[in-house]
């Protein structure tokens, strides 16, 4: 009898120790199911047209606006000059295209 309760022993001990790892493989699968949702939620956010465009719109006026302003937050003038000349400049070559054109 001893060796029935020592083997029933080991069985049910051997089997909770199999449903508890089934539990925690569930447990893991389904934390990794959670990040791979919120993995693509971002990518389908980050890769979203409109998205794109939007950080490119932010990135340009924050270039423009260390280009065009010291860090102390004045403007640069010389360089607001320059961009001027060089607009002006742009806008006769095209006029004097089309006169000629």
């Amino acid at each position: 009898m001893s060796e029935n309760t020592t083997s029933e022993n080991s069985s049910s001990k051997a089997s909770s120790e199999r449903s508890k790892s089934i539990d925690e493989i569930e447990a893991d699968i389904a934390a990794a199911r959670e990040r791979l949702a919120g993995t693509v939620d971002e990518l389908h956010t980050r890769t979203a047209p409109h998205e794109i465009a939007r950080r490119q719109v932010e990135s340009a006026k924050t270039r423009f606006t260390e280009a065009t302003h010291t860090e102390s937050g004045d403007l640069r003038t010389e360089r607001i000059a320059a961009l001027a000349a060089a607009a002006v400049a742009l806008i006769g070559l095209g006029v004097i295209r089309r006169r000629r054109g």
